[in-house]
């Protein structure tokens, strides 16, 4: 027979399997779960700052273009002591002189052989490849939450098949006892049942086990407990119709292609800026001072003194590192455009791999629905073999192993689908809030990109930190 201790655990097992079942009342759907982590993620909050960040880039490299100003102000006091001779009645004579100035000094850079225009154009590139980025953590995050969410729903729906599954085998060990009882069964009969039995309480403690941390992941990456998680069905918003047009579309489409292509535009820009090194450049210097003071040669009186500096300077060596810096820069450029060639490889690979899981998944979910009609026939067909004396226990027990092997298979293989379906449109660059039909607000990056590229001073962000 079973021990207590085995009833208490199934009980509390039963209990919290019950307790994560779906409900009806305020059902999330999958788009849901996606809608939400669009906002609420973390990690893709986080991502967003550092796009701001580097919006900020842009008028940094256009202060090369702005004048420079700045005052200056200084004092000096002197104290001139003297000793005085016998005529003037001896002692020491004190007499205090000071002088100060301040003034106020602009600086304009006129050329600087392109360093400021090439700078702001890299800086530039570098914001459209973080935005192409963003969509990609964008797309990733938003596979993440269809990921959890179709996990909770297979985790959940495997609780319920291990509790009909317990409830089936104490109905075998009952059974088995009674025919004990009447002489027709053996110990051995029920032994089987029992041993059956307390394997299927630590499968579904282990079941309940497992939707705890699915849960756990989807509470990370949604940011909301899961409520009314029902098995969702694969993608059919924008799926390629063939793996070919999925490859083409993907090579054209995905944002990480986008971003590595960008790069490449910035490192180009930065060699140019780098060669800029080496040409002249021209500076203009205006500046306007105030001159106060009593000190000997001064007169008493104040002045002002106005001048204007024009400098050219044309660089014919600086130790060398102009031109390890043009290679250096030549040699990241070189790196940009090969990892264009990683990126696209990388796109296919991930499509194709997709596609196949897909194309399999669905493979599966056909084949696995048709082991639980045959296990469940063979289920029945030796529950009546056994009523006539030509079936055992232990090839019931045998049966209904099958039954909950290929249901679980079933639910799995749904599952599979799902995830497949979701990560072929993201590998395609596709996953996303206007593809889905998400019912949330697309966060625009270029808002704060155009409120920040001409600011010329302010401490304060755009939200007001």
């Amino acid at each position: 027979m079973v021990s207590i201790f085995r009833k208490t655990a199934v009980a509390a097992a039963l209990s919290t399997a019950l307790s994560l079942l779906p409900y009806a009342v305020s059902a999330e759907t999958i788009y849901g779960a996606m809608e939400k982590a669009y906002q609420n993620n973390p990690d893709l909050n986080a991502v967003r700052a550092g796009l701001r960040a580097t919006d900020e880039g842009v008028p940094i490299a256009k202060a090369g273009y702005r004048p420079r100003i700045s005052a200056t102000a200084t004092g000096t006091l002197t104290r001139l002591e003297s000793e005085q001779g016998p005529l003037a009645g001896g002692g020491t004579a004190t007499e205090d002189f000071h002088t100060g100035s301040a003034g106020i000094t602009i600086t304009q850079q006129i050329f600087d052989g392109f360093q400021t225009l090439n700078n702001v154009r890299a800086a530039e590139a570098n914001v459209f490849s973080s935005r192409e980025s963003l969509k990609a953590n964008e797309i990733s995050i938003l596979l993440a939450a269809a990921q959890s969410y179709a996990n909770i729903a297979r985790d959940q729906r495997i609780v319920t098949i291990r509790k009909k599954n317990l409830a089936f085998l104490k109905e075998q060990l009952n059974a088995a006892n009674a025919r004990l009882d009447v002489g027709e069964g053996t110990r051995t009969d029920v032994s089987q049942a029992q041993a059956e039995l307390a394997s299927a309480q630590a499968l579904l403690v282990t079941a309940v086990a497992q939707v705890k941390q699915s849960e756990a992941v989807y509470v990370q990456i949604v940011g909301f407990a899961p409520k009314g998680i029902k098995q969702p069905s694969p993608a059919s918003k924008a799926l390629p119709k063939s793996l070919d047009q999925a490859v083409a579309k993907g090579l054209r489409e995905h944002p990480t292609i986008a971003a590595a292509q960008y790069n490449v535009d910035a490192a180009g820009y930065g060699v140019k800026s780098a060669e800029g090194s080496m040409l002249p450049g021209v500076v203009v210097q205006g500046a306007l001072t105030r001159n106060t003071g009593n000190s000997p040669g001064s007169g008493g009186l104040d002045g002002n003194t106005a001048s204007i500096t024009a400098r050219l300077e044309i660089p014919l060596y600086q130790g060398g590192a102009e031109y390890g810096q043009i290679r250096q820069a030549k040699e990241r450029l070189g790196q940009q455009r090969i990892l264009v060639d990683s990126a696209r490889a990388e796109v296919q690979q991930t499509i194709v791999t997709a596609h196949a899981q897909l194309e399999a998944a669905l493979a599966n979910i056909s084949a696995n629905k048709s082991q639980v009609n045959a296990a469940n026939m063979a289920l029945a067909g030796v529950i009546e073999e056994r009523k006539v004396g030509q079936r055992t226990t232990l090839d019931v027990l045998d049966a209904q192993q099958s039954v909950l092997v290929a249901e679980e298979n079933l639910v799995t293989s749904q599952r599979n689908a799902v995830v497949a379906s979701y990560s072929l449109l993201a590998s395609m660059g596709r996953l996303t809030i206007k593809s889905q039909g998400l019912q949330v607000a697309e966060y625009r990056a270029e808002e704060h990109y155009e409120a920040v590229k001409d600011k010329w001073f302010g401490l304060r962000t755009v939200d007001g930190r």
